[in-house]
């Protein structure tokens, strides 16, 4: 297995199997319940990217409205820089800035999954 190489442009293509798909879920409720924000996933593998993407847009809309403070939180918490979103929407451009922001959630959410499946295979 090799070490995956996840962008902007593949991030769906990543989730082609169910268990990287409900451990990516199950990462991005973690991370999010930390701080009292529900996700919640039906657990249907064809359409996980664009469930995921429209609650956590909703989710994160909500956050830059009444606590901004919160999102900072949890973007930090996650791991996502303001490079990274910078360089998302150059990648994304007929996405809105919230939906950059929900779409690097999920990215970076695949890549911890997806780095510790690599790592418990070379073990």
């Amino acid at each position: 297995m090799e070490l995956p190489q996840i962008r902007n442009n593949n991030v769906e293509s990543f989730l082609d199997r169910a268990e990287i798909v409900k451990e990516t879920a199950g990462q991005i409720q973690k991370d999010f319940g930390m701080f009292g924000v529900e996700i919640t996933f039906s657990g249907e593998v064809e359409n996980a990217y664009d469930e995921l993407h429209r609650q956590l847009t909703i989710q994160i809309s909500e956050l830059v409205q009444r606590n901004y403070d919160k999102l900072l939180s949890v973007l930090y918490h996650v791991d996502i820089t303001d490079r990274e979103i910078t360089q998302a929407e150059q990648d994304l451009p007929h996405y809105s800035h919230v939906e950059i922001i929900a779409h690097q959630v999920i990215a970076r959410e695949l890549k911890k999954v997806l780095w510790r499946h690599y790592f418990k295979s070379k073990k």
